[in-house]
């Protein structure tokens, strides 16, 4: 949605899905007139009626069970009046008046979707510093970590001295050398 969401999708294209499930008209560029059930409306304003009646140019009516339209052939649709109260206006009207501020509590996201959306702008903002402060040195950037990086030159948390370097200095990757 344009106004407070997601900016691929403008209002018209979110009151035309509002009206998914309503009877509509719409005026096709050869001049027919389609009144049907609108069954399902696409982001390219392609729609599918159900149960149309369609009229040509000569006023002439036939019938149809199912008719797909494509958006580019459309000149003009007709919504039922109920969408004055879409719940989408509430958000356009709300916006207007607190200047532009994001609704409080109107469209966030709830759940996974949060979830989701949080880990991004911590992302976005230099890592997850999580529990235990970020990577690198006293919590910086990154993934996690215990907040010590390279050379901490800390102990790290909760370990004790260091390993037994056995008879040959440092162990090995697979145990003493």
């Amino acid at each position: 949605m344009s106004v407070v969401g997601n900016n691929r999708v403008g209002i018209p294209i979110v009151v035309l899905h509002d009206a998914e499930g309503a009877v509509i008209e719409v005026e096709t560029k050869t001049g027919e007139l389609i009144r049907g059930l609108l069954f399902e409306a696409e982001d390219q304003m392609n729609l599918y009626i159900k149960n149309a009646v369609i009229q040509d140019t000569n006023g002439v009516k036939r019938k149809a069970n199912q008719v797909y339209l494509r958006g580019t052939e459309i000149v003009f649709i007709v919504l039922p009046d109920m969408l004055k109260h879409a719940p989408m206006f509430n958000r356009i009207k709300h916006w207007r008046k607190h200047g532009g501020a994001p609704p409080e509590g109107v469209g966030q996201a709830v759940g996974q979707a949060a979830a989701i959306l949080r880990k991004a702008q911590e992302r976005r903002r230099g890592g997850f510093g999580g529990r235990f402060g970020g990577r690198g040195r006293d919590g910086g950037r990154g993934f996690g970590g215990r907040g010590v990086g390279r050379g901490g030159g800390r102990v790290a948390f909760g370990r004790g001295p260091p390993p037994d370097r056995g008879p040959h200095g440092a162990p090995g990757q697979y145990g003493p050398r």
